[in-house]
């Protein structure tokens, strides 16, 4: 049986690999999003995240596509005590920015969508900084208080508003943010390592980041010469031309072989064992691709296995 990770200071005890919902109703039908939804249940998996505003960048989508699936999931599979929901404001077309009266209207609507009377962790999706944090920290409170939200996070945030965010909840004794989804992975070490990880560190929060496998870049598909059919193709193929895409594929590619693990599952291992990470998150289009991820749980790196694949993604 996996162990749970605590995360941060909250009572939430999440599976080390949080599942992503970003392709639910997008490039995973229902039909595909619930037989994954199941699949990673069935492997002990609790931690679905998702934002209201996924998939409204997909033509046809207004945004909620991701919420409504798993919404009608945990409907169908009665499980909702089983799993924790994770979810985010501020993006959403109907719902854009953190003002009170928003964050308000847009958890409400989370929560019809999701079918449920409480989101486990509500996320701040994107910062806003014409909007004071009181008034944001004060309207997540509003929530928890109310028994719609259990604990609140936040995304894509710079280091000063979080600690403004943090000092202003402690000052006034209103909920305190439990977790940070910063943009983190082998290849993307610069936005979070610093400051960032510092405030998190001190202030205890867990870190659930967010691209943990570069858009797939990290599955090790992507190679010279290769054509991947996927819709992040683009994206994911541009670390190729860096320095540092290719060093760490060669790194990745040498510790999987030594420990017979999928390059996947390498990359997220190294993610998981990361200062203040309790769980990094990657999504699945097919129940195919999730057993590489799933198997993070049961992966721990040796020392020099961790410093081989640091210094290469230097």
């Amino acid at each position: 049986m996996t162990s749970l990770r605590k995360l941060g200071p909250s009572d939430l005890e999440v599976f080390p690999l949080a599942l992503g919902g970003n392709v639910f109703g997008w490039t995973a039908d229902k039909a595909q999003s619930f037989a994954v939804l199941d699949a990673y249940a069935a492997a002990g998996g609790n931690f679905v995240d998702t934002a209201d505003s996924y998939s409204a960048w997909a033509p046809g989508n207004e945004g909620g596509e991701s919420e409504t699936v798993i919404g009608e999931w945990l409907a169908a599979r009665g499980n909702r005590d089983d799993v924790l929901v994770a979810t985010k404001v501020g993006a959403h077309p109907r719902y854009k920015g953190l003002s009170g009266e928003n964050i308000r209207a847009a958890a409400d609507a989370s929560l019809r969508r999701l079918r449920t009377d409480r989101i486990d962790l509500y996320y701040t999706h994107f910062d806003d900084p014409s909007v004071p944090v009181e008034e944001i920290i004060s309207a997540l409170d509003g929530l928890v208080r109310s028994g719609k939200v259990r604990a609140i996070a936040a995304s894509n945030i710079s280091p000063e508003r979080l600690h403004e965010s943090l000092d202003f909840s402690d000052r006034a004794g209103l909920a305190r943010y439990v977790a940070l989804q910063p943009h983190y992975n082998l290849v993307s070490r610069d936005t979070y390592e610093g400051p960032l990880r510092d405030i998190a560190s001190r202030g205890g929060l867990a870190a659930v980041p967010y691209w943990g496998l570069a858009k797939g870049f990290l599955t090790g598909k992507y190679r010279p010469g290769v054509i991947v059919d996927s819709a992040r193709a683009t994206a994911a193929g541009a670390f190729l031309e860096t320095e540092r895409g290719p060093r760490v594929l060669a790194a990745l590619d040498e510790v999987a072989q030594e420990r017979g693990a999928e390059i996947a599952t390498v990359a997220l291992a190294w993610l998981a064992a990361r200062p203040t990470v309790a769980a990094p998150i990657a999504s699945a289009r097919t129940v195919e691709q999730l057993p590489a991820l799933l198997a993070v749980a049961d992966l721990t790196l040796t020392d020099a296995d961790l410093a081989k694949l640091t210094a290469a993604s230097a």
